[in-house]
């Protein structure tokens, strides 16, 4: 059995990847995968290259600019290409609709999901650069309890946060999804995927086989979360019920990004660093793998029993 590293750039993603690890879909492609560790962006990019990591789960937005610095990042595969997120603000706070948050605050945390805000308001008319909107970064706590609290109007956030925001008083707006290469992908470098195709095949084999197993085991996935995934505090059943369909709802059983979805993530790096704009935007996938996988039928016959 390989041993194979995969740590993960948002804890967030442990959701999944309890569920994954947790039905043995790795196992049985002979791979003992360890995804329950944390790796920063700039030690993702270190460890890739000198391959003491084999697949990261993130890093979406520094590749395209790294790639003008000679950085051989490769994207394998991309579990989902929606971002399904709400918009949260306080029962008295007139705001009713999108538009209504000009000139208001938005909280914001970290580095893609504050571009990810950024980006969405930006397509519907509310740019932060003419002063439309003020993001606010929250440093700490979740954005809402930033809008319950009054330090922000508003908060644009994911399953379940918005179930503990209606629990806490505050009104949960529906929105339309965001395109977004987000959540966990399969990453690697040029280096250790010309030199154990193999493993790579293995690898998104076992991974296309924990979607399906995660879209196709309702109970035994919910369960898994409940038991496993701290991130969002001790979830119960409504919590993770909530966790489970909101991730089942975007996860593609095939396993490609919509280019509506690196469009988007492009535009992102674009904005953290103009060097981005030298690299074409799909230069960085390589569904190669993944492709042979589709085309075997393997993906298909997941989802025939």
């Amino acid at each position: 059995m390989d041993k194979i590293h995969f740590p993960y750039r948002s804890s967030s993603h442990l959701a999944f990847l309890h569920v994954v690890a947790e039905s043995g879909s790795w196992e049985r492609h002979d791979l003992d995968v360890e995804y329950d560790a944390y790796i920063s962006s700039e030690d993702a990019h270190k460890q890739v290259a000198d391959g003491s990591v084999e697949f990261v789960g993130g890093n979406h937005v520094s590749t395209y600019a790294a790639r003008t610095r000679g950085d051989q990042w490769l994207y394998l595969g991309q579990t989902v290409s929606l971002l399904d997120h709400r918009l949260v603000v306080r029962a008295d706070s007139g705001i009713e609709r999108l538009s209504d948050l000009k000139e208001k605050v938005v909280a914001t945390r970290g580095n893609h999901p504050g571009l990810n805000n950024w980006l969405f308001l930006k397509q519907n008319g509310l740019d932060e650069d003419r002063g439309e909107v003020k993001l606010e970064r929250i440093r700490g706590g979740n954005t809402w309890e930033a809008v319950r609290d009054g330090k922000a109007d508003a908060a644009l956030v994911n399953p379940p946060a918005d179930l503990f925001a209606q629990r806490a008083g505050l009104r949960v707006i529906p929105l339309s999804p965001l395109p977004m290469v987000w959540f966990t992908t399969m990453s690697s470098g040029r280096k250790f995927v010309d030199r154990n195709p193999d493993i790579v095949e293995r690898f998104l084999k076992g991974t296309c086989q924990g979607i399906a197993y995660f879209k196709t085991h309702r109970e035994e996935s919910i369960k898994i979360i409940r038991e496993r995934y701290q991130n969002e505090g001790e979830l119960d059943i409504e919590a993770a019920t909530r966790l489970w369909e909101s991730i089942s709802k975007i996860l593609s059983p095939k396993p490609y990004a919509s280019f509506e979805a690196v469009g988007n993530v492009y535009e992102l790096a674009k904005r953290k660093d103009p060097a981005a704009a030298q690299v074409e935007p799909m230069s960085l996938w390589d569904y190669h793998y993944l492709r042979k996988i589709d085309d075997s039928g393997f993906i298909d016959g997941l989802y025939q029993t």
